[in-house]
Formats: structure tokens, sequence, C-alpha cells
């Protein structure tokens, strides 16, 4: 058993509020730039500390003008924006607590989250998913309103509180204990039903403060992000409220397919992402290049980039490398730098493993990735690199203030004010999670002697071979994911006989790869799936996973599956985790398949 813990850089006090840092910034910095909205196309306004502040203000006495009281829960089904931060704060400034809900969930998904946390009042987004919610309203008894923010909802709810003094807001604020509950974030519920993670004042903020504390060097006044990724994801939450706390201007942009003309517009210094959106970058660089007839170039600036990299986490970078790297950075670094916006030097990245490869290409190119690591139930954050200290391949050291521990079979353990109060409305749950303080995460792990976590896998994932053998899927989903073929895949077979894998197609990157390859880009999908040269060129990217593996926990045989797992069908959780036992229930037929005939040689 192996133990590393850092000593915390912040304590929270025993009497604070997770909204307490916006009214601080206001009377400290009333005019220093908060938020950016974007305006037209590529317009931003920015909003001032002062400014936020008082539509935080005005909501909060709206919202005690509607009846909310503390404890009260209040649900939000909104894309990642401006209004997301207002109601955030307002509602946790009151001791309210928040109840996000992604907007891509269905009328059944956000009828078990509204009715499981006793949400009294909702806020939406747009009139379609009030149409959602009109769908299983006859499930929610509690539900009392239900508010538009595209309709002005922060409008409507502010005039309810014309006759609620400031003083109201302010006074709900001193008197909030920070073990009280702040949030209650649902799990993405990859393996059954979602369940509340009741996270207190406490979690959040010694969360993000150990973080901004950790890695503050690119987290300044001044400094700007762009955030993308879903804030009812704790992970985007965690990020913008160290932002903020930090002083940092933050914007938003929802809309995946706007995200290249905002980045150039907005200019962003650092940002939040998961590695399929570095997968995605370099994929389509890579791609371009090589339709364009300079892929060998690209190709020379990528191994330069990944060997001038990995000079430098040895501590020498060859004189050569040094020389032929400031001529390929000119060439191809400078050019995805500014697909970025030109200033970001620095992303973070989480929710799934970034592989070593990628981190050393991406800071080779100017733009340092740092991965950590942890659950909704640690607030999230457990593990993180920093760029003093960024070993690429490895989730960090364990954040300020947490401990992490490893059990005999690898399994991580949790301690430190990150981990959550529990579940809500499931003690059972919260019992066999949490104990003696201790979270068991179900994730499974390494450390090294520098106190670096590596992860391995997923407990619970683990395939077990018809020969015994222990084969963790992740690593060789994540490698294979990384092909520009690749949009998803899934690694089967426990209890069988060898590894199989079902895949899905990048339908995004499937015409240019077909050109490539000298094939016919508007070649019909069906006769895609059977294409000699399509079957060969994954069957190069399972050899190259297989090359992570010993040969009993190689991929054997694969199939191509006729349509992508996504979140809009089922097969994947809005944090973009496989549900393997819907996947496994859906493609029965094709995993079957996979083992009928003779085993491969």
């Amino acid at each position: 058993m192996r133990e590393v813990t850092t000593p915390a850089l912040y304590e929270c006090p025993e009497q604070a509020n997770a909204a307490d840092v916006v009214f601080e910034h206001a009377q400290a910095h009333p005019h220093e730039a908060a938020f950016a909205r974007l305006r037209g196309v590529d317009t931003w306004e920015d909003i001032s500390h002062e400014q936020f502040a008082r539509d935080v203000t005005s909501l909060a006495r709206g919202l005690l003008g509607a009846g909310v009281r503390p404890g009260d829960r209040v649900a939000l089904v909104s894309r990642t924006r401006y209004e997301w931060g207002v109601i955030d704060f307002a509602v946790q400034a009151i001791r309210a607590v928040l109840v996000p809900v992604y907007e891509t969930s269905s009328a059944e998904q956000v009828a078990w989250i509204v009715s499981d946390s006793g949400a009294g009042r909702l806020f939406v987004e747009t009139a379609e998913m009030r149409t959602v919610v009109d769908e299983v309203r006859g499930e929610l008894g509690g539900l009392t309103d239900v508010w538009v923010i595209d309709q002005g909802a922060l409008q409507t709810v502010g005039d309810l509180g014309a006759d609620i003094p400031e003083d109201a807001v302010h006074e709900a604020r001193a008197a909030t204990r920070s073990d009280e509950v702040a949030t209650i974030v649902y799990t993405s519920g990859s393996t059954g039903r979602p369940k509340g993670c009741r996270l207190t004042h406490a979690n959040l903020i010694s969360n993000s403060r150990n973080a901004l504390a950790y890695v503050g060097d690119f987290i300044y006044p001044g400094s700007a992000t762009l955030l993308f990724l879903p804030l009812a994801h704790v992970f985007a939450r965690i990020i913008q409220l160290a932002a903020f706390t930090g002083r940092a201007k933050v914007g938003h942009q929802a809309d995946i397919t706007q995200l290249l003309p905002s980045l150039a517009s907005f200019r962003p210094h650092f940002l939040l992402a998961v590695p399929r959106v570095f997968e995605k970058v370099y994929n389509s660089a890579e791609q371009k290049a090589h339709l364009g007839g300079k892929g060998k170039i690209f190709d020379l600036a990528a191994r330069t980039a990944i060997s001038w990299s990995r000079g430098k986490s040895a501590g020498r970078i060859p004189l050569g490398t040094r020389v032929l790297h400031k001529v390929t950075d000119k060439l191809v670094g400078s050019k995805l730098r500014a697909a970025l916006g030109g200033r970001c030097t620095t992303c973070i990245s989480g929710g799934a493993p970034l592989g070593e490869r990628l981190g050393h290409f991406f800071r080779g190119v100017g733009v340092e990735v740092i991965e950590g690591y942890g659950l909704t139930e640690t607030s999230p954050v457990s593990a993180l690199n920093s760029e003093k200290a960024n070993k690429i391949g490895t989730v960090g050291r364990p954040l300020p203030g947490t401990t992490i521990r490893l059990a005999e079979d690898g399994e991580i353990f949790v301690k430190g004010p990150n981990v959550f109060d529990g579940y809500w409305n499931n003690d059972a749950a919260t019992a066999e999670a949490v104990q003696d303080g201790w979270l068991a995460t179900g994730d499974l792990g390494t450390l090294d002697d520098d106190g670096f976590l590596t992860i391995t896998g997923r407990k619970k994932e683990l395939i077990v071979t018809a020969g015994g053998k222990n084969v963790a899927p992740t690593l060789l989903e994540d490698r294979l994911r990384a092909h520009p073929l690749v949009s998803q895949c899934i690694v089967v077979g426990d209890q069988r006989p060898f590894i199989g894998a079902l895949i899905t197609l990048d339908q995004e990157m499937l015409p240019g790869w077909l050109k490539e390859h000298g094939l016919d880009p508007e070649l019909p999908f069906s006769d895609v799936l059977t294409n000699d040269e399509v079957r060969a060129g994954l069957q190069r990217a399972v050899d190259s996973a297989n090359r992570a593996v010993s040969q009993a926990e190689s991929i054997r045989k694969f199939t191509i599956l006729p349509c992508d797992l996504t979140v809009e069908g089922g097969q994947l959780t809005p944090s973009l985790k496989l549900k393997r036992p819907v996947v496994a229930k859906e493609f029965a037929s094709e995993i079957a398949a996979l083992y009928d005939g003779p085993k491969p040689g």
C-alpha cells in the first residue's frame, strides 16, 4: 500500500460561502473585466466585477422574493453561457442549492434529477427545453416555477425582489457555514441511474483555491479563458470558479461549430478541454497538411516537436533537435497557436487520459497541456500537474490538501477537503463509497517515486478473459480513439477466449481520409464498412494500440459498427463516457459475431 500527501496551500474557514468572492472582487476591483459576452460574430462585451455583482444580487433578491429559502434546491438546464454563472452564484449566495442538469438530457433524465433532488424551482435555457420539462411535469409534483433564460428569466425573477433589501442577501451569505451543501451534482450515470453528489461550500472553495495556488502561474489578473465544455459538469464549473477567483476574464462559447472563430476573436491565454478535443485538433491539422501536399513537413514537425519535448523532460535537448525545432515551429507550431487565438500557452485536460505522445506534441508546439484527475465526488480535482512540475503521461501529484492512497489491488483512495458530503437520498451508497473519510474511487493507478499518479483503468471495467487474464480496456480504447478514422470504440472479451473491439468511424474525418488514400470521398457508407483499405487502416490503428499491451491483452479481431456511439443515442454519458452495459446489450449480436468461427492466429 502506497500513500502520498501534498500539504494544503489554502484552508477554508468555518464560515464561508462560494459566492463571497463575487462581492470581494466587486469591492476591490470594481471596473476590472470579470466576464465577456459575445455580441454578434466576433465582438466581445466586457462585464465588470461590479456589474456582475449587481446581476448576482438582483437575481438573489428575486429568488428570495420568490420564496426560495436556505437548503431549497434550484435546478438549472442550460448550455455554457454568462447567465449560468449568475444563477450559480445567486443561488449559493442565499444558501440555496443549485442542481445543474445537462442541456442534452432526455425528458426522463430531467424528470429523475429534478424529482430526486426535490427541486422546487427550475431555470431552463430555451422554450424548447421548457417543452421537454412539460412532457414530464406530471412527475414533478414539487416543482412550482419554471423560468426560461432566453425569455428574460433573470429580469423576471429579479423583479420579484423589488421589496427585498440587498442586506438580506449579504446576511444570508454571512450566515453560511462552509460545511453546508452548495450544490448537488449528479454523476454521469455510466453504470446506472445518476446519483446526486452533495458538494459543500468548503468543497468548492478549497478545491478551486488550492488548484489556483498550485497552478496559478497561468491564471492571473488580466489573463483570459474561453469555456466551451458544459458547466453542468463540475470539471468546467470548478475551472470557472478558479479563473474567476484568480481574476481571469471568462468568456463562453457553447456552439462547437463556432469555436475556432471565437478563439480567434477572444484570444484566450489558457483553455480547458477533454482529450477528444486535442485528438481532433491534431488529426485535423495532420489531414489538412497531407491533403494540401505538405504532409511530409507536418510529419517532420510533429516528430521534432515530440523529440524536443521529450528532451526537455529528460533535461537535455540535442542541438540538432533544437535547430530543427526552430525551423518546423515556424511552419507548423505557429499556425496551431494562431488557431487557438495566438496567446494560448497552457491547456488543462481531464476526463480521460490524454496519452504521452499528444502531450509531448502540444508542448513541442508551444502549448503546455496539464493533465489532472478527479471525480464528481472529489469536487472534482484530486491530482494535478503544474507548469513547473508537469510529468507528461501522468495526472500529477495529489492536489494540495489531498492524500492519495493505493490499495493492494491498485485501487485509488482519496482523502481531503475535496471529498464530498455524500450521495443525496442514498445513505447506503455513501457508506459503501466512503469509510473513515477515505473515498473509494473505483479507479486503478500507480504512484511513482516522485508522487505522480498514473491512471491505469477502472476496477469495474476490468475484463477477465476465459484464460484468466485481467485486461483494462481504457488504455486500448484511448489509443484507438487517437486515430483519425476512429470516433468511438469499446473493447470486449469478458469470459471470452480473446480480446475484441467494436469501432465506429469519425464521419467528419472520413471524407478527407478516403481522399488522402486514393478513394472516392463520397463513397457510400455501406461500401466504406467493407472497404479493404479502410479495414487495413483500422488494422494499423489496432496494431499501434496493441504495442502498449501484452499479447494476451491485445485486440485480435474488430468489427466496424454501422452507426456512431453518441449521447443522443444513449450510448454515451453527457461527459462522453461509455455506457458499457447499454452498448453491450445493443450490439450483442455484433459482439457474438466476433467470436464465431476459428480463433484468430
